[in-house]
């Protein structure tokens, strides 16, 4: 089936529509083409749940790579990394020490990087981790998914220290014992906490391509005089590109998540089986 998807037109359809591609060089010119349509980026290098530590090191070698190309190549962009794609399953410190050399890369250059949040399995030690680095002077920040019970107490956690959040709605399938399962719940959920990261101070990003919530999101920032430079938009590559363009012509700042690298088939497969709906998402969103 990867053999398949990966070489036929269809697939090659898809991986063109929503990963940026397989190398390197075509993520950056990715970002370039971004950039000229007056967005940012954060680059997605594709991976997770490594088996060794020679590729948990593997990882974080393309991860300083990544940061020394986006410099060389004045782009504007971040990156954005898995703990699991830098070893936690493998052990903690295992993890911490990746994300150490990642963030001491990314401070050459004053790159910001962002930890993205997996399944709720790992949600406590990345919170846990990106506190402990910030504490010792990383320009980092999380990842908060709104569909967990734990998020709002998460969020007045990390706010408190002052590290910027991105919230999005969650794409794994998670009990009822810790998420909400009625999507009218996710959506009030989230924009309840839309409202608290807008008004903390903190620049904050909200992920999501749900018109109702950006509408929402704009006129709160509208209503308590919240400028658009104190937060942004994010959206993943290749989805919604016409609403990108509309926030961004009426001033809002716009990131675009860029993923590329050769594991975009596993990738997508493991996301469209986590959660059905999923594959209606990325349907509806390739005949736009």
């Amino acid at each position: 089936m990867r053999q398949f998807t990966e070489h036929s037109s269809v697939g090659k359809r898809i991986s063109r529509r929503f990963v940026a591609g397989l190398t390197l060089d075509d993520a950056i010119d990715a970002v370039a083409v971004v950039n000229h349509q007056g967005l940012t980026a954060t680059l997605d290098p594709l991976g997770e749940n490594v088996l060794t530590r020679s590729e948990a090191e593997a990882a974080t070698a393309t991860a300083c790579t990544i940061l020394d190309a986006i410099h060389r190549n004045q782009v504007e962009s971040t990156l954005s990394v898995k703990l699991t794609q830098l070893g936690l399953d493998l052990g903690r410190d295992l993890a911490r020490d990746q994300l150490r050399r990642i963030t001491a890369r990314a401070g050459q250059y004053n790159t910001f990087i962002r930890v993205d949040m997996e399944g709720s399995d790992y949600t406590e030690t990345t919170v846990a981790m990106v506190e402990e680095l910030f504490a010792a002077g990383a320009n980092v920040g999380t990842v908060l998914q709104a569909y967990l019970h734990r998020t709002e107490a998460d969020v007045e956690r990390l706010l408190a220290k002052g590290i910027r959040l991105r919230l999005v709605k969650g794409a794994y399938r998670e009990p009822a014992s810790i998420a909400f399962q009625d999507k009218a719940e996710v959506d009030a959920n989230y924009v309840r906490l839309m409202r608290r990261l807008l008004e903390s101070g903190v620049y904050n990003a909200i992920a999501t391509h749900d018109e109702r919530i950006i509408q929402a999101t704009v006129e709160h920032a509208q209503a308590k005089g919240i400028g658009a430079d104190k937060f942004e938009f994010q959206m993943l590559y290749g989805i919604r590109r016409d609403l990108q363009e509309r926030l961004r012509n009426e001033g809002w700042r716009v990131r675009v998540y860029i993923p590329f690298g050769p594991e975009w088939y596993p990738y997508f497969m493991r996301r469209l089986a986590e959660r059905p709906a999923n594959l209606l998402f990325l349907l509806k969103n390739l005949v736009k």
